[in-house]
């Protein structure tokens, strides 16, 4: 297997998000990350921000490419020929919600695999949710996302 697929909203992205695709990027040969564009989620950055963000954050590794999808995973991941989804757990709450998607994208597209990367103890209690609840109130971002994302944070906010 030479390609995986790293799905997500990535709003905004995190170093645990970083670190799971960093670490993702050793074992395989090419690392398509995709973007979710799901309209019914009212997200804080456009769908173009968090693909730059995440272009700037990996700019660093030569076998990513950063893409963006709506609908459902499976048909983009058979339109990129992708067959492994690669995904990250911070809890058991991430597990059980996790276990399910992959299950439920094994029955509509069999013979794509899941696997799980377990973040890093450093990263294990970093959402995205939580990073844009500190930002919104003038907490410090810095080293829980990229440079490039703590900059695009702080002026979101800004006034």
């Amino acid at each position: 297997m030479t390609a995986a697929l790293c799905p997500g909203s990535f709003d905004p992205p995190t170093n645990g998000h970083i670190d799971v695709i960093e670490r993702t990027s050793r074992h395989f040969q090419r690392i398509l990350v995709a973007v979710i564009a799901n309209p019914s989620k009212d997200s804080l950055f456009s769908l173009e921000d968090r693909k730059q963000m995440l272009s700037q954050a990996l700019s660093h590794l030569d076998n990513i490419e950063i893409d963006s999808f709506d609908g459902l995973l499976v048909d983009f991941a058979r339109r990129k020929d992708v067959s492994v989804v690669v995904k990250g757990l911070r809890a058991v709450s991430d597990f059980e919600y996790e276990l399910q998607m992959a299950e439920m994208n094994a029955a509509l597209a069999p013979g794509l695999d899941t696997m799980f990367v377990t973040a890093k103890p450093a990263w294990a209690f970093l959402s995205s949710s939580l990073v844009k609840e500190v930002a919104r109130f003038g907490g410090a971002v810095d080293g829980l996302v990229p440079p490039g994302v703590a900059v695009a944070l702080k002026e979101r906010f800004a006034g």
